[in-house]
């Protein structure tokens, strides 16, 4: 059977539908058209040269990317840039750029749920509920972030250790140790220093995200520890999120985890 961008991009939608989003966003099929022949896609996070020679080598017509490549207007194609490059060529060889970015992380049981999957989280609920009465109405429980439940308390040095462990960090940055033990867990994948104090009030022992400034640190102030594990460490879960979605609606259809897909940030250790 043949299959077209066009029903990937409905097995991506129908779990995680556009319009959830987020108005800076640019998620959606980026380079290539709905009705092209698709035999293989490649999924990853982020779209570089690595992620192309890998494509082209495999023989993927569609790459399903969770951060978009195109994210800001692209005025000219006159081959300065990396983006505008990895766009020309993927014009040339026939492969459709498809990102499902913002709306992955905020639909029911997408990014955030993922990763308090991996932790062994229980009793999970939503962080962050998207407001207004259409939402509630077409989408239950969209929003960013979850918390939930250890199934025992840990103490808090033993929690980082599991962290680490559990999804192979280099490097956790964290406020100080301020509570006797762990057993409530906030969570938001991606850069959500700014859901801090609704992890507080959700009455949290830790917050787990990315891209927090030093004086979110600060802020934390006694009442929560603060955990910044990375942004691509805590996105990284977006392939198999994407994997397992898509084979779910079309199970007979090549789909390849990218072997390639690396954090663009290194640490000297």
């Amino acid at each position: 059977m043949d299959f077209t961008v066009k029903d990937v991009v409905c097995a991506l939608e129908d779990f995680a539908p556009a319009e959830l989003q987020q108005g800076y966003d640019n998620s959606g099929l980026t380079v290539g058209h709905y009705g092209n022949k698709v035999s293989k896609v490649l999924l990853c996070v982020d779209i570089d040269y690595d992620i192309m020679d890998e494509a082209e080598e495999i023989g993927a017509d569609m790459i399903v990317s969770h951060h978009p490549l195109i994210f800001h207007p692209i005025k000219r194609l006159n081959g300065i840039g990396y983006i505008q490059r990895i766009v020309e060529r993927a014009i040339k060889k026939g492969i459709a750029l498809y990102a499902c970015h913002t709306n992955l992380d905020a639909v029911n049981g997408g990014m955030s749920h993922r990763l308090a999957e991996k932790l062994g989280l229980t009793d999970t609920e939503v962080l962050e509920v998207f407001d207004g009465q259409e939402i509630k109405e077409k989408w239950e429980l969209a929003g960013f972030g979850v918390t939930g439940n250890l199934a025992a308390p840990m103490e808090p040095a033993a929690f980082l250790a599991f962290l680490k462990e559990r999804l192979s960090l280099e490097v956790i940055r964290h406020s100080r140790l301020c509570k006797p033990s762990v057993g409530r867990i906030a969570l938001c994948t991606g850069a959500g220093a700014s859901l801090a104090g609704k992890a507080v009030r959700a009455g949290a022992d830790i917050y787990i995200a990315s891209d927090f400034k030093y004086n979110d640190f600060i802020e934390a102030d006694g009442r929560i520890i603060v955990a910044d594990i990375g942004h691509f460490e805590s996105e990284y879960c977006a392939i198999d999120l994407l994997y397992d979605i898509i084979t779910k609606k079309i199970p007979t259809f090549a789909v390849r985890k990218s072997e390639r897909s690396l954090n663009p940030v290194k640490y000297y250790i």
